[in-house]
């Protein structure tokens, strides 16, 4: 199974994630992920999914995703032409004892605490899925209270492939 990030410039109007997902839904795809915000154009909102597939169905995909009436514009973010990144934010246990070694853990990956408890601290994170994990995984022997993620956004690298509507 292959993953492919979407980026997919949708114009702003009610109902429009509710027809993309439904999309998805219809033909027993799921959606690893999923990003939605307004553009510089109010008008308009990009929507960053993560689908996997092997490649017949992300064609699928991406052509029944075109011929939505609120589609302006499709873009397949690969790895090494796009930027790609997921925030993170992590409540962890800690008695005062511990905290200084969850804030190194943090500063090593340029984590911001954003909110220090008497038994517990949040950790703020942005970066790449494989960064994210490694920063996990670090924290295993603490207890995680609660976890959220955002899900990847994405940009293409350079000015070339941008649409200007």
């Amino acid at each position: 199974m292959k993953k492919r990030v979407l980026s997919i410039l949708v114009e702003n109007t009610a109902g429009v994630l509710s027809r993309v997902a439904g999309l998805f839904s219809r033909r027993g795809y799921n959606i690893d992920s999923l990003t939605v915000g307004v553009t510089a154009d109010p008008r308009y909102s990009r929507m960053t999914v993560v689908c996997r597939g092997d490649e017949l169905i992300l064609e699928q995909i991406t052509k029944q995703l075109e011929k939505l009436e609120d589609v302006r514009d499709i873009k397949v973010l690969k790895d090494n032409e796009s930027v790609n990144r997921e925030l993170i934010l992590v409540k962890v246990r800690t008695s005062p004892e511990q905290r200084q070694n969850v804030i190194a853990v943090a500063n090593i990956f340029r984590a911001n605490i954003v909110d220090i408890g008497k038994e517990s601290l949040i950790v703020e994170l942005t970066g790449t899925q494989t960064k994210l994990e490694a920063f996990l995984n670090l924290l295993d022997g603490y207890e995680i209270l609660e976890l959220a993620r955002t899900g990847i956004t994405g940009l293409s690298r350079g000015a070339e492939d941008v649409r200007y509507l």
